[in-house]
Formats: structure tokens, sequence, C-alpha cells
């Protein structure tokens, strides 16, 4: 049950490197998309991390088409769930694939909504 409690009592992120101390995700937003469904919430940001973990390996191991296209997807992803700070990256990258140094900010961002979702799935 504690785990349906999601938006009320979303963790703390001392240190964290969203802008303007910003969550990872937007509750507001997932729980539009959800219509408020706390199980369906806890559900889909557990299916977006495996997603991300899986898709940031095709962009660091990738050539450059292969690149933009796992950062479309994943940047898709992220929006449908309010991790606006994983989408912005990887739209970045999908605009510029060749730009390897992007790769770096993506696994920090998509490492932070990880670890802000595993503390929320407690």
């Amino acid at each position: 049950m504690a785990a349906l409690r999601i938006a009320f009592e979303a963790p703390d992120t001392p240190g964290n490197s969203a802008a303007a101390g910003r969550k990872p995700i937007d509750f507001a937003h997932l729980a539009a998309q959800t219509m408020g469904d706390k199980a369906l919430e806890i559900e889909v940001l557990q299916l977006f991390a495996r997603q991300a973990r899986q898709v940031m390996k095709e962009i660091v191991e990738g050539e450059s088409t292969l690149r933009a296209q796992a950062a479309h997807r994943l940047k898709g992803a992220a929006l449908a769930v309010g991790a606006v700070d994983v989408a912005s990256i990887a739209g970045a990258i999908e605009q510029n694939p060749a730009d390897t140094s992007l790769s770096d900010a993506l696994s920090a961002a998509v490492l932070e909504a990880e670890l802000f979702i595993l503390k929320l799935c407690r």
C-alpha cells in the first residue's frame, strides 16, 4: 500500500541535478497519463526505468543512425512518464547523434530518474 502513495510522498533527492530542484518525474503529468491510478504509475515508471537502461546501451554503443533512433524512442518514453530532463537530452541526441559528449549527460539524467523511481518503489 505504501507504493500507492507515490504522488504524495515522493522522495527528496538531495544534490539532485535537475533544473531548479525539480524532481526527475513530473507527477502531475504522470497522473494525467495514468488517470490517477497509483498502481499503474508504479508499473509505468518501472517499465520506463528498464527501457531507459536498455536504450542507453544502444545510444552509447550504436552508430549515428542507431543512436538517433534509440534517442527518439527514449525521448518518447520519457515524455510519456514526465521525465522531462531525460526527454530533453535524448531529443538533443536525436537531433545531433554524432555528438557523443551528450551521452554522459543522458546517462546522468537516466540514472537520476532510475534512482528516484527505485526510491518510490521501496
